[in-house]
């Protein structure tokens, strides 16, 4: 069951959208307001985002640019949903990355089969699996397996193993790594890299004290080795 995250600051039309999606057999999550949204898509890791552009405490632009940035979100489609309908705002919203944009008062039908036209086109351009040895993390799913065993890590965790995986061999700072798995939360300092990459070994290394595949670089920060990892999937622009 595919899922659609709203984000719609006017309850009528949220509960409209949410019944007939429910209703076309999606599953359903969403919000009234735009605070927290990047958080919200990270934990929900929608299939598509449907997206207001006038929220009462952001903006709907802004969304959609951070959404694009996010390392683990950015190919997610949107479509935005809005008022403002005159070319200027459709082009604007376009240029920063939105797939699609609707005008209210709009055609839930139409809705609808646009909703299911990018998500067709979304499972056409799914990311196969990085594979490394025996660890396999697979973007589609958000799940990584190890000897064919699934290994249970956090969103974070995910985020961290997927950007190492699809850069291998490349030494990366604490500060590359903040930047690239979480973007723009200040809160995050460079000491938390250091615990997230000792979670991974805990879960991944069978000498955490030993690690084979995430190692540490001495003055410089973490690479994955590549030497025990090999391609299954597109390549990857190994840059942050």
């Amino acid at each position: 069951m595919k899922k659609v995250l709203l984000i719609e600051d006017d309850p009528d039309l949220y509960e409209l959208v949410k019944y007939n999606l429910q209703k076309a057999g999606f599953q359903f999550v969403g919000s009234n307001t735009g605070q927290g949204a990047i958080d919200l898509c990270s934990r929900e890791r929608p299939d598509l985002i449907l997206l207001d552009i006038m929220l009462p405490d952001s903006s709907g632009l802004e969304i959609c640019e951070r959404v694009r940035r996010h390392e683990s979100l950015a190919a997610i489609p949107i479509i935005f949903i809005t008022a403002r309908g005159s070319e200027a705002d459709r082009i604007t919203g376009l240029e920063l990355g939105a797939n699609d944009y609707m005008v209210k008062p709009f055609s839930i039908r139409e809705l609808i089969a646009r909703v299911n036209v990018h998500l067709r086109s979304a499972v056409e351009m799914l990311p196969l699996p990085i594979c490394a040895g025996p660890l396999v993390l697979d973007r589609s799913s958000c799940q990584v397996r190890q000897n064919g065993q699934p290994v249970p890590l956090t969103a974070t965790e995910f985020r961290l193993l997927e950007f190492f995986m699809g850069r291998p061999g490349i030494v990366f700072s604490r500060e590359q790594l903040l930047h690239a798995v979480w973007g723009d939360d200040r809160s995050i300092v460079d000491r938390s890299v250091d615990v997230y990459v000792l979670r991974l070994r805990k879960k991944l290394e069978s000498d955490p004290a030993a690690p084979e595949l995430i190692c540490s670089v001495r003055g410089f920060g973490y690479s994955f080795n590549v030497e025990n990892r090999s391609m299954a999937s597109n390549q990857v622009n190994p840059t942050v």
